[in-house]
């Protein structure tokens, strides 16, 4: 049946079918997550070997493996979840539309996990072994699992939503929504956002917000070297 004849009430059944298999989805990855948690704790743990860490409430360890399970569940299931929305906006797109949207759920995947694989295997280790060097003999460097989870998930998203910078440029002039010359014109301003944006997304600590922003400002000039070469295909 063609999508433009089908009814809101329709819709709204294949909605609901969609969001079911996307909650099966995560529920199941959640589950097999949590019950290999050891071996992915010992893949998140391998940037500090050196610290013992310690858990300050009964719920505490529990409640992190748990987000530490949902998160597992999010990024592995992730293509399944794409397929999903696939299958439901499809029949309303037009080939070129269908083109551009595979491409954009395929690349800003792949820059995702390169983001976070980044921030696991360089800006880590850097920032934790920054920290671990202001201990002094009177003050030993004591952390909890909990929080350190939550440390490392929000560099690891921060990075991984970074890296999809190219991919929203590319969207933005592919739609005629900005050109090379608007980013040039505005590129203080975008450095300044770039620097706010930053101190916003990683943790508070300016070694974090650093690291965070160099990448920033290297994904901004390849988007930029990317808008022109969209642009001109555009023109011709």
């Amino acid at each position: 049946m063609d999508d433009n004849m089908l009814t809101p009430v329709e819709h709204l059944a294949e909605l609901r079918k969609r969001l079911f298999i996307i909650i099966i989805l995560l529920l199941a990855g959640t589950i097999v997550g949590y019950y290999n948690i050891d071996k992915i704790i010992a893949i998140l743990l391998e940037p500090v070997r050196e610290i013992d860490f310690i858990y300050l409430t009964p719920p505490e360890l529990f409640l992190a493996y748990l987000k530490i399970s949902i998160i597992v569940s999010a990024i592995v299931t992730s293509p399944l979840i794409f397929l999903q929305v696939w299958l439901f906006v499809r029949p309303g797109l037009v080939k070129k539309e269908k083109i551009y949207l595979v491409f954009s759920l395929l690349a800003g995947f792949f820059l995702f996990l390169l983001g976070g694989f980044f921030a696991y295997k360089v800006i880590i280790p850097i920032t934790i072994d920054f920290f671990i060097k202001l201990k002094i003999p009177e003050i030993e460097p004591r952390f909890s699992f909990g929080s350190y989870i939550s440390f490392i998930n929000s560099i690891l998203l921060s990075f991984g939503l970074v890296f999809e910078l190219p991919i929203l440029v590319v969207l933005l002039t592919k739609l005629r929504l900005i050109t090379p010359e608007t980013l040039k014109k505005y590129r203080k301003v975008i450095i300044l956002f770039i620097f706010i944006l930053a101190a916003f997304l990683s943790p508070p600590d300016v070694i974090s917000q650093a690291l965070l922003a160099a990448p920033m400002l290297v994904l901004f000039e390849i988007s930029v070297i990317i808008s022109k070469v969209i642009y001109k295909r555009n023109k011709d």
